[in-house]
């Protein structure tokens, strides 16, 4: 790699400059030369780049000591790499001013004690920058197609980052926002938690081509872009041996490299994604599925296999949405929902809607402990925790789920549940998102016709409606958490938020109206059954 970096060093070591010898700024050995030039004018400045070797006589310069510190310093200002003066008339000794100048600021200065033809020498250098300059385009020719060879392979990512360190002999990683890294060698992973931290807090000011210091160690980081967006960023230990726009040039077919891989998997995850979401709205609205995607979108069946379907209803439906946009929001939800529902301990089949999520969630379990509560209810807690990243506000999510099930055949019928006890909670009427919970509204809900139910509904509680109308009371109320508190007067004054004795009035009421005996089995369960029937109807 050092020879495709001209430096001081290298410069006095070339035939040309046998008879030099430098001065000041012996620090300074490792600078760049990016090309040579001859300049005899104290008017540099629309002249010079920076990284220029100068050759000069002094001829054309003012020969007081003021003039001549100036335009040292002049040069060292505009990023100039060398100075080289040919001792004569002009300069006939280098003032102690000078060298002191340039020492501080590593800045070397070569003289030739005897005459010298400048137009050799920049020929001699130019042919060495031009011949660097074939050889880099060579070895990124090279490069670049080794890279689109090893993004065909398997595990091509770690691959072109082994490559580039190869090449490069220094740490190389890949960064994305999802968990995994990639780097290379194993002891680059330290630097991995100072970098993805100082990317979160950049606030895109790495969305270019740009260096970071970590830990006392120099990056060269590139975003990997791809469908108009970072898909993640290359990161490169940087080396003074290599010129930097090369180490970008060679990252940067890395990075297409990489963005290939990405997008073709992302491709790969899209079409994977599709298939499985037809597959569980096929099983979910009970249209037959072939046995090969049964064997590849859920578990094979087994005696301590059980599954529940998971209904989550989502706040805000994206309608007018560009289908690549709605491609993205698709995916990160569905691998968030994944991710999430495996950590719980399932292994779930998703389909993804506008508005909701269905996942046909697999879990092992003995016959015993076939309801497995406990993981579904940790599921929906991690959910709400969501406050908007992966497109999901978990806080506005409502929940349906259904019993659990071993057969897939009941698939559509575990929807069915799991649909019905997430609309009982968007109305209020259950706190549980959980079918088997719903107890006697389970049969009310399989009742289609809602004029029996308000029948049924009125048949009971019509005196107490009307009462209330009449007379602005809350005996309606005031039954319900009767009958909910299993009539338990202290309980039903808490939760009413009354004293006692404005309960037993109301409870007086209740009697004159349902008759002193409604709290007997049979009339309470009546009245119980009444009191859902009516909230369903709400």
């Amino acid at each position: 790699m050092e020879k495709l970096t001209l430096t001081i060093r290298h410069v006095l070591e070339r035939k040309s400059f046998q008879g030099a010898r430098l001065i000041a700024g012996h620090e300074g050995l490792d600078r760049e030369v990016k090309w040579s030039h001859v300049l005899e004018v104290q008017d540099l400045d629309s002249l010079i780049n920076g990284g220029e070797l100068i050759l000069t006589t002094g001829v054309g310069l003012q020969l007081d000591l003021m003039t001549q510190f100036h335009y040292v310093k002049k040069l060292i200002d505009r990023h100039v790499s060398c100075l080289c003066i040919e001792i004569g008339p002009y300069f006939e000794e280098i003032p102690e001013e000078i060298i002191k100048l340039a020492d501080f600021h590593a800045f070397p200065i070569i003289i030739f004690e005897k005459k010298v033809r400048f137009v050799d020498i920049t020929q001699d250098l130019h042919t060495y920058i031009i011949n660097q300059h074939h050889q880099m385009l060579s070895q990124l020719d090279t490069m670049s197609r080794k890279f689109n060879s090893l993004s065909l392979t398997h595990n091509g990512i770690l691959k072109i980052l082994q490559e580039l360190n190869h090449f490069f002999k220094q740490s190389a990683i890949f960064i994305t926002e999802k968990p995994k890294l990639y780097y290379y060698p194993s002891e680059s992973k330290v630097w991995e938690t100072q970098i993805r931290l100082l990317l979160e807090q950049s606030s895109g000011h790495y969305a270019e081509p740009n260096s970071l210091a970590v830990g006392g160690q120099s990056f060269a980081i590139l975003p990997v872009e791809g469908l108009g967006q970072v898909l993640g960023h290359l990161c490169l230990q940087r080396s003074q041996a290599v010129p930097e726009d090369f180490a970008f040039l060679i990252l940067d077919r890395a990075a297409l490299a990489i963005a290939q891989i990405l997008l073709r998997d992302r491709t790969i995850e899209e079409r994977k994604q599709n298939n499985e979401d037809d597959f569980v709205r096929n099983l979910i609205n009970g249209r037959p599925v072939d046995d090969e995607d049964l064997q590849t979108f859920v578990p094979v069946p087994s005696k301590n296999m059980y599954y529940r379907i998971f209904h989550i209803q989502l706040a805000i439906s994206e309608k007018n949405l560009h289908p690549s946009d709605w491609e993205e929001i698709k995916l990160q939800r569905l691998m968030s929902i994944r991710t999430l529902l495996k950590r719980c301990g399932f292994f779930p089949a998703l389909s993804c809607s506008k508005n909701s999520i269905t996942a046909i969630a697999c879990f092992l379990a003995d016959n015993r402990v076939k309801e497995e509560k406990s993981r579904s209810l940790q599921a929906i807690e991690q959910i709400r925790e969501m406050n908007g990243s992966n497109y999901i506000d978990g806080q506005l999510c409502q929940f349906g789920i259904s019993s659990v099930y071993q057969a897939f055949s009941q698939a559509n019928k575990a929807y069915a549940e799991a649909l019905k006890v997430e609309e009982m909670c968007q109305k209020g009427v259950a706190e549980s998102p959980f079918y088997e919970n719903l107890g006697l509204y389970k049969i009310l809900l399989e009742i289609k016709d809602p004029d029996f139910l308000r029948t049924y509904a009125d048949s009971y509680l019509a005196p107490i409606f009307e009462y209330d109308n009449k007379m602005d009371s809350n005996l309606f109320e005031t039954l319900a958490v009767y009958l909910e508190s299993n009539g338990s007067k202290k309980d039903t004054a808490e939760r009413l938020f009354i004293v006692r004795q404005t309960l037993y009035h109301r409870l007086e009421k209740l009697e004159m109206i349902l008759g002193a005996d409604f709290m007997a089995p049979a009339n309470r369960l009546a009245l119980e059954s009444a009191v859902k029937a009516y909230r369903i109807l709400l």
